[in-house]
């Protein structure tokens, strides 16, 4: 047997504590930026699911889409308006939110797990009454209400579907539209739900997939682990904000929710999750009780 052959065995050996750990445990993996737009990332984000899965571990995937619904409102005539980072959602344009992710996004996401070994179900929130929203009201840096549409906030996260769907063996794959009991359709931030749903199903693991290395700290530094109570003196000092923000929010709720990590990698590297849950150096940076 040659060095090389050696060498493979070691690196399958170093899975092997991992794998123990956490067979039979759900992780809860956020999937946006550029893991989604480039092609050789799609194929090994849906390799790394699909092996998670037939280790024995349980992969559930919530992902986002703000690119695409963009591009598609701009198709159709109608110019994207954000305030604060978040899309201001007229009934129009939550038509359009819930055609692009949960009619394409979702049954693409869907589609390239199964075509690599998987068997990936496509869900919305309002599947089952999954999620659960409410209108959110936003409060701009001048104190006045400003009305957003419709943008939800999760009331409720109800997951009996998902361990229907875990417990028969298939990945459940979640575009984050909820309903609300006023019977409106609320189009809800992707990272906020990945956050809520770890926290329902107390997983084991939250993974945020980015496209950054990870937080880096007030020198500029990436900073490999965080307890809470230093994430959330980041976010007070203005260290922490913009599109990080929404992420590190999420791991926070996680976290009080009763999961045990909550991570941020960088999804720009090819089987970016093997890394992180495989090796015991791990990338990105992980927030901690």
């Amino acid at each position: 047997m040659t060095g090389k052959h050696i060498e493979r065995a070691e690196i399958l050996l170093e899975a092997l504590p991992y794998i123990r750990a956490f067979w039979g445990r759900t992780l809860v993996i956020k999937y946006g930026g550029a893991a989604m737009e480039a092609p050789h990332l799609k194929t090994s984000f849906a390799l790394d699911v699909v092996l998670l899965k037939y280790v024995g571990m349980h992969p559930v995937i919530v992902h986002g889409g703000g690119p695409e619904i963009s591009a598609a409102m701009k198709r159709l005539g109608k110019e994207p308006r954000f305030v604060d980072g978040m899309r201001v959602t007229d009934a129009e344009t939550m038509e359009i939110v819930e055609m692009v992710l949960v009619g394409r996004i979702n049954k693409e996401i869907v589609s390239l797990i199964n075509q690599n070994g998987g068997r990936a179900v496509g869900l919305s929130g309002k599947d089952g009454n999954l999620l659960v929203a409410r209108k959110r009201s936003h409060t701009d840096l001048q104190g006045q209400e400003i009305d957003i549409g419709l943008v939800g906030e999760i009331e409720a996260v109800n997951p009996q579907l998902i361990h229907l769907l875990v417990g028969e063996g298939f990945i459940p794959v979640i575009a984050p539209v909820a309903g609300g009991l006023d019977g409106q359709t609320y189009n809800v931030n992707a990272d906020l739900v990945a956050g809520e749903v770890a926290a329902a199903l107390k997983a084991e693991k939250l993974i945020h997939l980015t496209d950054v290395q990870g937080i880096d700290g007030a020198d500029g530094v990436l900073l490999s682990t965080l307890s809470r109570s230093e994430a959330e003196r980041l976010i007070v000092q203005g260290v922490i904000e913009g599109g990080m923000l929404p992420k590190v929010e999420s791991a926070l709720a996680a976290l009080k929710g009763g999961v045990a990590k909550a991570h941020i990698i960088d999804g720009r590297l090819a089987h970016a999750l093997l890394l992180e849950i495989f090796t015991k150096e791990g990338i990105g940076t992980e927030i901690v009780l």
